[in-house]
């Protein structure tokens, strides 16, 4: 499962190459991803919603609420993250949630990666 934070307007292939990168770090095939999520301020950015329409993918958003019980879990903790949207780490707080909604627990295999104005983390079953 993949959580995505991104600037407003990133483009797809951005978002898609970061997503690529991470899970080819892990030596992942991207028909092993089986959803991506974001944070609820970022359900209408067109290139998150175009990269789960690319791969046949669901795009699940969250609270910032909901995201607040996987705090503990977070290699990072941002501030500015945490100013804009009420959670200190969008990629990271995302993958826990959808891996946690989908298999009942969660840990990081790929914790927070950059790339321009995109970020992605990786959770699976924990």
């Amino acid at each position: 499962y993949a959580g995505f934070g991104c600037r407003r307007g990133c483009p797809v292939d951005v978002l898609d190459t970061l997503l690529r990168q991470s899970l080819a770090s892990q030596g992942l095939a991207l028909d092993t991803l089986r959803g991506i999520a974001t944070i609820s301020l970022k359900a209408d950015e067109p290139g998150l919603r175009q990269l789960a329409l690319r791969h046949g993918l669901i795009l699940v958003v969250f609270d910032a609420s909901q995201l607040q019980a996987f705090e503990p879990l977070l290699s990072h903790r941002s501030a500015p993250a945490y100013a804009h949207s009420g959670c200190w780490g969008v990629a990271e707080s995302t993958a826990l949630a959808l891996a946690s909604r989908e298999l009942g627990s969660a840990r990081l295999r790929v914790t927070r990666q950059s790339h321009g104005p995109a970020t992605v983390a990786l959770a699976c079953g924990g």
